[in-house]
């Protein structure tokens, strides 16, 4: 069988993008989402993103990690999503309203980049040295002084198993300050378990982490997020106990488009 795919990336998280709508993907055969994704013997990506119909929006994503299982929301993901949704021809006026793994999404492409809306914040844990946050998957924050030294594969898989944090495994970030708006960010996902050069939910939950961090008040923040692989930028509006109106900015980028076996 050949499958048709497309190569994107999100501030150098990249992914396999697959038009679904006639379901014809096999998303149960884990080893073969592995095999796609590897980067030695597949095409190579952190993920593989089908799009599939929906009857009540644009379209549907389902998401799954470089491990080959069904993961929760990529934020970075996303917004490649709705880039491949344009290229399809599947938007109007450059908007649209999809569904993924943890609810709905608005999104809006202006230029080259892609303004995505997250769901609401609501579960953080202020813990001893770091913050728990569910920003549509579990991230661990950690402020360090040291980010372009340290080595976020061993000290990320030092969090990223123990199950006293979080029973089916946590994503681990490490800011560093830049200014009072800003920070550098480097992360380690589940799933992928690796360092991958950025991150979308864990940039949108290091963003709410460094504003409580910094003892921010004001309702509107905004912030700008240095990952390896680019800029993105992490929108909210603070509230009693939660975070709404998040967004994530930044570019999505088509690389190339193929043909593979499988």
């Amino acid at each position: 069988m050949q499958l048709s795919f497309f190569k994107y990336h999100g501030t150098g998280n990249d992914f396999i993008l697959i038009d679904d709508r006639m379901l014809h993907f096999p998303a149960e055969d884990h080893q073969l989402i592995r095999n796609l994704c590897h980067r030695r013997f597949g095409i190579g990506a952190d993920g593989l993103i089908l799009l599939q119909n929906h009857a009540d929006f644009d379209f549907q994503m389902r998401y799954f990690n470089a491990d080959g299982f069904e993961s929760t929301m990529c934020g970075n993901g996303g917004r490649c999503t709705v880039a491949f949704a344009a290229e399809l021809g599947l938007l109007e006026n450059e908007k649209t309203e999809f569904i993924a793994v943890d609810g709905v999404h608005q999104a809006e492409i202006s230029a080259d980049r892609i303004r995505l809306r997250m769901s609401d914040v609501t579960r953080i844990s202020e813990l001893k040295n770091y913050f728990l946050i569910d920003s549509g998957s579990p991230h661990l924050v950690i402020g360090v002084e040291n980010l372009q030294d340290l080595n976020v594969v061993e000290e990320g898989r030092k969090h990223r198993y123990n199950k006293s944090i979080a029973e089916n495994g946590v994503n681990v970030n490490f800011i560093h300050v830049v200014d009072n708006d800003s920070f550098k960010i480097r992360t380690y996902e589940r799933g992928v378990e690796d360092e991958t050069l950025s991150c979308g939910t864990g940039s949108v939950a290091s963003a709410i982490a460094f504003s409580i961090m910094q003892g921010k008040t004001e309702a509107e923040q905004h912030f700008r997020v240095h990952a390896p692989g680019g800029l993105l930028e992490v929108s909210f509006i603070r509230m009693p106990e939660r975070f709404v109106q998040v967004y994530l900015t930044g570019p999505a980028v088509r690389v190339f488009e193929g043909k593979i076996s499988i």
